[in-house]
């Protein structure tokens, strides 16, 4: 089930449709993944379905199954990038009412807290994990969707 439709798209939905700037892994039909603006670690990727849907337990299960695939692949990627220990993954849901996955490298479970993330990232940060991260992808033959 789809949540309503608003009356004004959400932030995730602004920046899927090129209103606001984002620095994107990933992009197919169903979902994008890009860099988080405020990340817990270097690498923190946000991996969004292209419709809006508030809480991900409303989602179809197809479109769930998709994401948590997405959210795979851009983590395998990670891991051989920032050669981290592990790939977090969060749902929370709280932030933004357009369901999402946190992917997030990681060395301890202790940098898997929201009061760790970064209030402000330089761009040029962002934009260089990003190109490291969509390099990764298209050297394991993700070029249809590493934007």
């Amino acid at each position: 089930m789809m949540c309503k439709p608003r009356d004004v798209p959400t932030i995730f939905t602004r920046i899927i449709n090129g209103d606001l700037p984002g620095n994107f892994v990933w992009r197919d039909t169903r979902c994008v993944a890009f860099m988080s603006i405020n990340p817990m670690a270097d690498g923190h990727v946000l991996v969004v379905p292209i419709a809006e849907v508030d809480h991900w337990i409303d989602a179809e299960t197809g479109l769930i199954s998709h994401l948590f695939t997405v959210a795979q692949t851009i983590g395998q990627a990670q891991q051989t990038v920032f050669a981290c220990e592990r790939i977090g993954l969060i749902v929370a849901g709280y932030e933004v009412p357009h369901t999402h996955l946190h992917v997030i490298p990681t060395t301890e479970i202790g940098e898997l807290s929201f009061e760790r993330a970064a209030a402000r990232v330089a761009a040029e940060s962002l934009s260089h994990h990003a190109g490291l991260i969509r390099a990764e992808l298209l050297i394991r033959g993700h070029d249809e969707a590493a934007p």
